[in-house]
């Protein structure tokens, strides 16, 4: 990561990310202090960056079918921001254990990115994450029921979008230090249809 992208400021951040949650090709390295390393660490960058693209590259479809629920982001940071983390999480070790587990022939560096994914959730764990209580919340259990009617194809959607995931769990897995502005909020409440609130079956 260059001295220019560390040096974005939150709502740089938010607006940057935003661009990736919509389509563009961008990325983000929230300027906030990550709940695990390895959220920031290059490798696991590059890795979910190249093996997404890769997986996209073998995808025949035209979109409409997503699998990691849209997030709006409202202004509760601190609570908010972990119980969707902690969702994602979840749906992250679905990742782990039901969709990674056998793809190491893949990507050639798959083993790598999965040793820093399991990284990632054994630190939100020791962060707070009750990674469990989210397993039957509504968005993650559409997306395991999305994933299993979809078959095989849903191996390979799924690891299309893990740049998505990676992507949110940078967002919200934070030790927030500022409040996002009223302007990002809103871009970024404009561009997605996920809705979240205090109440972590509500999110």
């Amino acid at each position: 990561m260059n001295s220019s992208a560390a040096a974005i400021v939150p709502v740089g951040t938010a607006v940057l990310c935003l661009l990736l949650l919509i389509g563009k090709q961008a990325w983000c390295h929230p300027v906030d202090k990550p709940l695990s390393p390895a959220l920031h660490d290059d490798d696991t960058f590059n890795d979910i960056n190249d093996i997404s693209k890769h997986a996209q590259s073998q995808m025949e479809d035209d979109g409409s079918v997503r699998l990691i629920p849209k997030v709006i982001h409202r202004e509760h940071p601190n609570k908010e921001n972990l119980e969707i983390c902690c969702l994602h999480a979840n749906i992250l070790d679905f990742y782990l254990n039901n969709i990674l587990l056998h793809r190491d022939d893949q990507h050639p560096n798959m083993p790598r990115l999965k040793t820093n994914l399991d990284r990632i959730s054994r630190d939100l764990k020791a962060q707070g994450c009750n990674i469990a209580h989210y397993h039957n919340h509504r968005h993650a259990s559409e997306f395991r029921s999305t994933f299993n009617q979809m078959g095989e194809k849903g191996v390979t959607k799924a690891v299309g979008e893990i740049d998505i995931l990676f992507t949110y769990m940078q967002v919200f897995c934070i030790h927030s230090r500022k409040h996002v502005t009223t302007a990002a909020a809103s871009s970024f409440s404009s561009s997605t249809a996920f809705s979240s609130s205090t109440d972590a079956d509500a999110l």
